[in-house]
């Protein structure tokens, strides 16, 4: 899954990005208050880790993955 695509997802969700960093992006829910990182690889290639950021922000992972 590419990057953007799934920041956009994010972003639908009522995530904002917290902070940047070197390797990863902090991504908080406004909503439930749980935050986690996300990596700024231009592909997000391991569905299982798009599966485990979503969890930990509480949302629901984007259709097919």
């Amino acid at each position: 899954m590419k990057r953007r695509d799934f920041e956009r997802h994010l972003r639908k969700q009522g995530c904002i990005v917290l902070r940047e960093g070197a390797k990863h992006s902090v991504w908080h829910n406004v909503g439930n208050g749980l935050s986690s990182t996300v990596p700024r690889h231009t592909n997000i290639d391991d569905p299982s880790l798009v599966r485990k950021i979503c969890r930990d922000l509480g949302i629901l992972p984007p259709r097919g993955k």
